[in-house]
């Protein structure tokens, strides 16, 4: 049975689930509003000239600091559970994979976001990534957050598709800068599809389109967000902009198996191929 890897990279908040994964349960227990912190969060890092994401991570680490709230990977962990996602997610990936399968391909599911690995390790679809790839908190002695470990906004969520698609580990930092030929990469990006639902995941999918991958803007079913991802689609960053259904005989469904059926087909025709060759290097 041929076993062909093909990597399916989905970036988290509101790709996958239907909100921030911080609003469900962790902002919440601070006492407050998702509105008002990111309000409050987004404007400290402007009076302090920080990144957006590291300063929603200081300032979640602040506020629970002043209001007396133990933050542990316990805390975080349990945040992760009560995850909503849209309609077919936690179907999704067991579908997929034995949908590969029948064509002798072998899924892999990553996760890059912005959102918190220890967060997402709670979650019920944590056990289907190969990886997992978020911000991430350093925890002091008391097993509370006291630094910002790793950092993944826009830009940064490039050089992880780079480790995917070369076969590296996460803290591989070094390594995913120096030169590897195609043909030795673990993952070609033509066996690359990447699901994002905004201007975060533009860099990342214009890099696995324009290298021959397929980019999969998603939105809300319904919803205005439509027209955000129709632009990404006129503004030539993905191939594709679909409602964010993952349920058995929607679009998304229907595509992915399509560009699965490609993939295997393509691999079987380069075999033949190679076939025909070998008999040219007989005569």
């Amino acid at each position: 049975m041929k076993n062909t890897v093909v990597a399916l990279v989905y970036d988290f908040d509101e790709t996958l689930s239907t909100t921030y994964m911080q609003d469900y349960v962790l902002i919440p227990e601070l006492g407050m509003t998702p509105k008002t912190f990111w309000k409050k969060a987004n404007q400290w890092s402007i009076d302090n000239c920080a990144d957006q994401i590291t300063g929603s991570m200081y300032y979640f680490m602040k506020t629970a600091r002043e209001k007396g709230i133990k933050l542990t990977r316990e805390n975080f962990s349990y945040c992760g559970t009560l995850v909503k996602y849209y309609k077919g997610v936690e179907e999704w990936f067991e579908r997929i994979n034995a949908y590969g399968k029948e064509h002798g391909l072998k899924i892999e599911h990553y996760v890059i976001s912005s959102g918190y690995e220890e967060i997402l390790a709670g979650t019920s679809i944590a056990k289907y990534l190969t990886g997992a790839y978020g911000c991430a908190f350093a925890f002091g002695e008391d097993g509370t957050p006291v630094w910002p470990a790793r950092v993944v906004n826009y830009s940064t969520k490039v050089p992880y598709l780079s480790k995917i698609n070369k076969g590296l580990g996460k803290l591989d930092d070094k390594l995913v800068n120096e030169y590897m030929e195609d043909g030795k990469r673990r993952i070609p990006f033509p066996r690359i599809i990447y699901f994002g639902d905004g201007m975060t995941d533009i860099p990342s999918m214009k890099l696995v389109k324009s290298r021959g991958g397929n980019a999969i803007a998603v939105y809300k079913p319904k919803s205005n967000h439509k027209e955000k991802a129709i632009k990404l689609l006129k503004d030539n960053r993905v191939n594709f902009a679909l409602p964010a259904d993952y349920s058995e005989g929607t679009a998304i469904d229907t595509v992915v198996k399509t560009i699965l059926n490609k993939i295997a087909t393509e691999r079987d025709l380069d075999e033949l191929k190679k076939k025909e060759d070998l008999k040219k290097s007989q005569k």
